[in-house]
Order: structure tokens, then C-alpha cells, then sequence
């Protein structure tokens, strides 16, 4: 009996139609991250495992897709050591952010700084698969690093602002400041406990404030430092407000809780100056679970359409440190471009021409001979022709071009051979011209 094909949980096949709609998205994302002077790279599918292990948490290196090594994986395995360490040498990358890092270190004697860069590549985790969330999915990053300037951030702000424009999505921009939150485990008094703390305020909007608080008290912090933060996640009002507030709590207990709000008053002082269309708002609940966060952290939702974040980041000090290259502070965001897929797809946003890659179909009456080279010129020229390879039945052609939503069709047969012209039909309309065989020009007119 024929095995049934399948494919894993978490991942997906696409279609003609939908690549030409992922791929709307790509371009349009790549062609603002070039106009900002980012230049792309990409990094392999597989990192060494120690690469990305303890750069993302406990809860992901849990989730990193490990893989079991070359040939006899299992030969002279010591049973009194950890299995997974001695058998997988390799893994799956999680993000491109860390693959970055790795990547500057190893080539820093050929890149000039602040180095801009762009990815966009696939990236894997061992998720429980749901909607929003796959185990396979495409990330579109872009950062700067080596420096530390704060018109960094807010050329990422302008890049989300100008790429939800395009895209025609209204966007929110949630903005933290890691060094806040540090400053919370400070004025509560258990500045050890900044990851547990931080891990559980990101999962605020995910399981509500009780849920978070009793995280909390679970790891290990008292009901008095709980209710310290508490006001906190509850703030409301303006930038100004918020941060007017903070600052009263922290004022002399938290110089990094203290840095954080002038980074973020300074931050927002930009992003009004540089006329942000979007709504950028600051969210002293924004935490981002990730540990190699210490600056500016963003978050971006869609506003008419309910799902997770469609684009996050921030800025990192430290990470190129863990390669050997310390003192190198870089900042970027990524685009999580399967959300940002189901979103133009949920809110119909996609533009109509991209149902087909096909500009003009050549039907096939058995004068090849004679299509063929206007086909070529068309090509030429830039038009996307397909010429039907079977001589058969119109109806089929005619068949053919609906189903791949192909706009305009050719039929000629022998007399438009004999008398040199090319009919050409809009579908839609029913408009129909013919030219002479070497009018290309008035070919690409009429197909415009």
C-alpha cells in the first residue's frame, strides 16, 4: 500500500499563487531596507550547536531543533554524560539575530562599522504548532551594529512605519527599554531575578496580570516586591505621564532603571521629530523574553486584525561578546512575514495582479514556427509569456489562462501567419487588437 504523503506539524507547502503573494511581501520589505542603506547577507540553515545554546533562555534552548549527527551517532556514547550534547553537535537556527552576531565576529576584518545589514531566510522551533505560530517560518531582519546611537532605533522605526504604509496595514509600536525593567528588579528588590521577572511580565497580554503575579511569586519573589511592580503594568497616560512616573519610582533607587527612561524620553523626542504615521506608543509591560536584550525593545501588532506580534527587536550589547568581540552594541528588528502573510490575507490586502506571474499566453493552433520569435521579443522586452505546449483544444487553452488568472491570450493560426499579425486578446475586457509581428512596442502598450 502507497505510504500517504504528508509533511511535518508546524510547516506548509505553497502555492504558485501564494509564493507570488509571500514573495510581494519580501520585495516590498527589501526594497525599504535598502532604501535606509542595509545591504543583505545570509547565514547557513545550521549553526554549530554551542552557537546558539544559553544565547536565548532556558525556555529556548528548549525549543532549538537539534540535529543528530553524521553516520553512527550513538557509537562510543559515555552514558554517565548528558546524551544530547555528545550525539548533536549541530542545530537548527532559531533566529537570524544570533547567526548575525557569529557572522560579524568571524568576518569583522572585512566589514566596515556601523555595519547594516538585512536577512531574510527561514528559521526553525520546536513549537507546539497553533495558529500565528509554525515550526518553520520566515524571518526578515534588519540591524545595525557598532553603534550606539539612538537614531538607530529610530531608523527602525521609520523602516516598520514605512513598510506597514506599503503594505497597508495599521500598525501599532509598542517601545520598552530593557534597562527599565532592570531597574523594577532593582526597586523591588530582587535585581537576580531581572530574567524571571521580564519572562513573565512578556506574557501579560497572554494569560492576564494574576497569571503574571503568580509567576512571579513562584519564582521566588515576595507578595511586598509583586505589589511593587504591580502599578507598574497598570500604568496609563502619555509618554510624558508614563515616564514622569517612573521616574519618581526610581529616582534614586535604580541609576540603569534611570538610564532607561532618558533613553526613551530621548528616543520618543526623535520619533517626533521624524513624523511617524503609525501609532508608537511606549509599554512599560514590554518585556520581549529574550536574555540578550539591554536597551530598546519593540513590538509591533496589527491593529484591524487579531494575532501576535507581527515585528519585534531591540537593541543587544553583549552578544558579539560571547564570540569574542566585546564592547560591540547593535540594534535591529525582525519581521515575522507568516503573520504578516495571514494578516494581508485575513484583511484582503493583497493587490489583484499578483494571481499570476503570466503577462500573455500564445495559444497553440500549430503555427510555432511562427509565434515563437514574438514570443522571444516580448521576453525580451520584460513581458511574461507562456507559449501552450499541445496543440488541442481551445476551450482547454482558454481553460488553462483562467486558472492561472493569465490577462491577455494570442491565437493565431494560419492567416495571421500569412498576413504577419498577432491578435491579442484582453480577457477581462474582451478588447482585442492586432498588430504587425515586429510591433512590439504596441504589443507592450496594449498589455500595459
Amino acid at each position: 500500500m502507497a505510504q500517504k504523503p504528508s509533511i511535518p506539524k508546524g510547516t506548509r507547502d505553497f502555492s504558485q499563487q501564494e509564493m507570488a503573494q509571500r514573495n510581494y511581501i519580501f520585495d516590498t520589505i527589501r526594497s525599504v531596507f535598502k532604501t535606509y542603506g542595509y545591504s543583505q547577507i545570509e547565514t547557513p540553515a545550521m549553526e554549530n550547536l554551542q552557537t546558539l545554546m544559553g544565547k536565548y533562555g532556558e525556555e529556548g534552548d528548549k525549543l532549538l531543533f537539534r540535529i543528530l549527527n553524521s553516520g553512527d551517532a550513538f557509537a562510543g556514547v559515555d552514558m554517565s554524560k548528558p546524551l544530547a550534547s555528545q550525539v548533536c553537535e549541530k542545530g537548527l537556527r532559531y533566529d537570524l539575530t544570533v547567526p548575525f552576531a557569529r557572522f560579524v565576529v568571524q568576518h569583522q576584518n572585512e566589514i566596515s562599522f556601523p555595519f547594516k545589514r538585512f536577512q531574510i531566510q527561514p528559521v526553525w522551533r520546536a513549537d507546539r504548532p497553533q495558529k500565528g505560530r509554525y515550526r518553520e517560518f520566515y524571518q526578515c531582519d534588519v540591524d545595525v551594529i557598532g553603534s550606539r546611537s539612538l537614531v538607530n532605533e529610530l531608523e527602525l522605526v521609520q523602516i516598520v512605519d514605512r513598510v506597514f504604509s506599503l503594505l497597508d496595514v495599521n500598525v501599532l509600536i509598542k517601545i520598552n527599554n530593557r534597562k527599565v525593567l532592570t531597574g523594577l528588579a532593582e526597586i523591588c528588590g530582587f535585581p537576580d531575578k531581572v530574567v524571571d521577572i521580564t519572562v513573565a511580565i512578556d506574557k501579560l497580554d497572554k494569560i492576564g496580570l494574576d497569571a503574571v503575579k503568580e509567576e512571579m511569586l513562584s519564582k521566588g519573589l515576595t507578595p511586598e516586591a509583586v505589589a511593587v511592580l504591580e502599578p507598574v503594568l497598570l500604568l496609563s497616560g502619555n509618554t510624558a505621564d508614563k515616564i514622569a512616573s517612573m521616574r519618581a519610582m526610581m529616582d534614586g533607587k535604580s541609576a540603569s532603571g534611570m538610564e532607561g527612561l532618558r533613553e526613551l524620553e530621548e528616543l520618543f523626542g526623535l520619533i517626533d521629530a521624524a513624523g511617524i504615521n503609525s501609532q508608537v506608543e511606549i509599554d512599560l509591560s514590554l518585556a520581549r523574553g529574550l536574555n540578550y536584550y539591554t536597551g530598546a525593545i519593540f513590538e509591533v501588532k496589527a491593529l484591524d486584525y487579531q494575532i501576535g506580534s507581527i515585528c519585534g527587536g531591540g537593541r543587544y550589547d553583549n552578544l558579539t561578546g560571547i564570540f569574542g568581540l566585546p564592547y560591540m552594541s547593535g540594534v535591529g528588528v525582525s519581521f515575522g512575514a507568516d503573520r504578516i502573510y495571514d494578516v494581508l490575507k485575513g484583511l484582503d490586502k493583497f493587490p489583484e495582479g499578483l494571481k499570476s506571474s503570466t503577462t500573455l499566453l500564445f495559444a497553440n493552433m500549430g503555427e510555432l514556427a511562427y509565434v515563437l520569435p514574438v514570443a522571444k521579443a516580448l521576453r525580451e522586452a520584460g513581458v511574461a509569456v507562456e507559449v501552450y505546449p499541445d496543440n488541442t483544444k481551445l476551450k482547454k487553452q482558454f481553460d488553462y489562462a483562467d486558472h492561472k488568472a493569465i490577462p491577455f491570450i494570442s491565437i493565431n493560426g494560419s492567416n495571421e501567419a500569412a498576413d504577419g499579425l498577432v491578435q491579442i486578446k484582453n480577457l477581462a475586457s474582451g478588447e482585442q487588437r492586432s498588430f504587425g509581428k515586429d510591433d512590439v512596442e504596441g504589443m507592450i502598450r496594449f498589455l500595459s
